[in-house]
């Protein structure tokens, strides 16, 4: 009995581990779907026929007629050959298959758990409250697209921006509840060390946001100079807020979304910084909190080439890499250091 619940308490780990992967996948297959304008290529959501791609010279034609008809192709890509448009299809493709096969990959062995009678209540809610952010990213998938089809160019950013948040923080769930299982080693310390490390996930999520914005935006092809941004270190307030209502430039304004992703930069290493010093002092998680603030450095590192770059499709990928390097840190290092009760499997 307790090797065949150890062989289950394994494969669930293996499972979720491979799920986190797919999703990892995912994210880095939507990053080169955005920064190849491939995203409005498939003007339909068909959740079952979807799966296939054309298969036919006619059906290629339709689905090429379909793209012609939508304002991205009439403003920006009058002319596109069928060839080039089978290439910004393909991305597309990927992505929504990427999509249909982590639900699967979730489902079907999250079912056989349950079956099996492996998992305790509590772990089950959580897996089930997983399960059901991945549905609800799927609706969140659709409804960015749709933003392009009528009377945009693009997508909403904002609808971006909330679409790849949401992914990562299922991804996010998913390493935490990997963390919360079985007997990980815990770091004793004071309570205000949980808070920051709290605060530090917190802001890489709002973090994360910001830069999907700044991605919408494409406002990563403009004002690329560092430290320096529009000519300063802080641009003319008339420059950052000229939108109204005033919240507009928050979402809408390419120099005040570029500006606040930098601030939050600065002010995460910062943060990071400190935090790590407090570690020290404390003798607890110190090496996770180190290699949080290494990953957070090396991020922004690869973000200033990013835009000193102008964005070319690898930097903007290893950029999107490292930022989910980051979020899993910020999420294994907080996990070190919370009390230690944690779902099990029934043995």
């Amino acid at each position: 009995m307790a090797g065949s619940s150890n062989a289950r308490f394994v494969a669930l780990r293996i499972w979720l581990f491979s799920v986190a992967g797919l999703i990892l996948a995912m994210v880095l297959v939507g990053g080169a779907t955005r920064l190849t304008g491939s995203g409005l290529s498939i003007v339909e959501w068909q959740l079952v026929t979807g799966t296939l791609p054309p298969l036919s010279d006619q059906h290629w034609l339709e689905a090429f007629s379909a793209y012609q008809q939508i304002p991205q192709y009439r403003q920006l890509n009058a002319g596109m050959t069928l060839a080039e448009f089978k290439t910004i299809f393909w991305w597309e493709w990927s992505h929504r298959l990427l999509g249909r096969v982590i639900g699967l990959a979730y489902l079907v062995p999250f079912l056989w758990f349950i079956w099996r009678g492996g998992l305790d209540r509590t772990l089950q809610r959580r897996l089930w409250l997983i399960f059901a952010l991945g549905a609800l990213q799927g609706a969140v998938g659709w409804w960015m697209v749709s933003s392009g089809l009528t009377q945009r160019v693009e997508v909403a950013q904002e609808r971006l921006a909330i679409h790849l948040t949401l992914a990562l923080a299922i991804f996010a769930a998913i390493i935490w509840t990997l963390q919360r299982l079985g007997s990980h080693h815990k770091e004793k310390g004071p309570k205000r060390l949980r808070i920051t490390a709290a605060a530090l996930l917190a802001l890489v999520f709002v973090q994360l946001f910001l830069g999907a914005l700044v991605a919408g935006l494409r406002a990563g092809q403009i004002f690329n100079t560092w430290p320096l941004i529009d000519g300063a270190l802080l641009p003319a307030a008339q420059r950052l807020w000229f939108e109204t209502p005033w919240w507009r430039n928050l979402v809408d304004n390419q120099l005040t979304v570029q500006f606040n992703h930098r601030m939050m930069a600065y002010a995460l290493c910062a943060l990071a910084l400190l935090h790590a010093l407090d570690t020290w002092r404390c003798r607890a998680a110190t090496s996770s909190a180190l290699q949080l603030l290494g990953a957070l450095l090396l991020q922004a590192g690869a973000g200033v080439l990013t835009l000193l770059y102008q964005v070319p499709i690898g930097l903007g990928l290893v950029h999107q890499g490292l930022a989910v390097l980051v979020l899993t840190l910020a999420v294994v290092h907080l996990a070190r250091l919370w009390p230690p009760r944690a779902p099990q499997l029934h043995r």
